[in-house]
């Protein structure tokens, strides 16, 4: 047991920590119980960090948003869009242990009904899909980010918010490059060590 996993708090809305934590929530803040496992995701990680961040800065208000987590790893992203109200939420990976994992986890937090994982190879995916998402998170390598720009752009909303990370920082610069040409403009970034990770939205108005 990684009992140095220490409780994060993202913007005071969503509390995510491991199972043997006793930090309280506060007042109206969601809360999350994910362990350490195979599946990569536990939000100390700056990029999931970095996504996090963005799926509280744009939850729904008014009325449910839709949102697809792209490499999915531990369902962390699904399930946190999940309880703080996004819907429909649906998650996909290449790993078959990945999908097993997050489901289970999605089980654990009560959500396990709410969300729609598969397994899927975001290389593969319909280049005309069913349904497109007011929020789509691509935590995925750069080399991926930027082959599939036309696959995964066509997955986002119009007005949405596409965030990607996974992104080293010496490659940020060539995938904000890659998504400018296809019609993104970038609406925040952030580098922690060797890792950046932003988020975009299409068109140059607000």
């Amino acid at each position: 047991m990684e009992t140095s996993l220490q409780p994060l708090d993202i913007g005071g809305r969503l509390l995510v920590k491991p199972s043997w934590s006793r930090r309280l929530p506060q007042p109206g803040q969601v809360v999350m119980e994910l362990d350490p496992g195979l599946s990569f995701g536990t939000g100390q990680h700056p990029t999931t960090a970095f996504c996090l961040e963005q799926i509280v800065a744009e939850r729904p208000q008014s009325r449910a948003k839709s949102l697809l987590d792209v490499g999915t790893g531990s369902g962390i992203l699904a399930i946190a869009a999940a309880k703080l109200g996004y819907g429909p939420v649906e998650a996909l990976d290449l790993d078959p242990e990945a999908v097993k994992v997050a489901r289970a986890n999605a089980r654990r937090n009560g959500v396990g009904q709410a969300i729609r994982f598969q397994r899927a190879d975001v290389r593969r995916l319909a280049v005309r899909p069913a349904r497109r998402y007011a929020v789509v998170c691509a935590n995925l390598l750069a080399d991926l980010l930027t082959s599939e720009v036309d696959r995964l752009t066509r997955r986002v909303a119009p007005g949405g918010t596409l965030v990607l990370a996974g992104i080293l920082a010496t490659e940020f610069a060539a995938v904000c490059e890659v998504y400018a040409q296809a019609g993104w403009r970038r609406l925040a970034d952030q580098r922690v060590k060797e890792w950046q990770s932003g988020s975009f939205r299409r068109g140059r108005g607000p």
